[in-house]
């Protein structure tokens, strides 16, 4: 990995852990070659780098010092806006869908609880194998699992719309 690249990771991960505004970084190797970056000088090994223009942003504050809250965030003027008849046509398009989802979901599920056979499904012709049968039962249970997670997921999310 280049010096640049490791810079530049160090950049993100210094702006994502909100650190202060306009701190220094410096580059640290260690006895056994490794590079890291960090805000705050570990020794003789560390050098600090000259990054132009590279400001990390101030951590964002629940409230100010006073106790009040802070001020709304103001979308861009150009932002997007979408008129309320379009979202509501939306919504109804996604509810749609997911209700479509849904009842698919539920009749997948239906058909494996049936399959499944309260844990113990017949066997096949070319399930003579104990192992083989074992590992279908296996198989069913986990896709029951899967597809009952499946059918929570589309009502929380039919839940949430608008």
């Amino acid at each position: 990995m280049n010096t640049r690249t490791l810079v530049l990771q160090g950049l993100a991960l210094l702006a994502v852990s909100g650190a202060a505004q306009a701190q220094q970084i410096y580059l640290c190797v260690n006895a056994e070659g490794r590079k890291e970056l960090t805000d705050t000088r570990k020794g003789s090994h560390c050098k600090p780098l000259d990054l132009p223009g590279a400001t990390i942003p101030a951590p964002r504050q629940s409230a100010r010092r006073d106790g009040t809250p802070p001020p709304a965030a103001v979308a861009p003027a150009n932002f997007p806006r979408v008129d309320s008849a379009e979202q509501k046509a939306r919504d109804a398009d996604r509810r749609a869908i997911l209700t479509d989802e849904l009842n698919t979901e539920s009749r997948k599920l239906a058909d494996l609880r049936k399959e499944f056979n309260n844990g113990e499904p017949e066997r096949r012709a070319d399930e003579r194998n104990a192992a083989k049968y074992q590992e279908r039962v296996a198989g069913l249970k986990d896709s029951i699992a899967r597809a009952e997670q499946n059918v929570e997921a589309l009502k929380r999310e039919l839940a949430n719309i608008k």
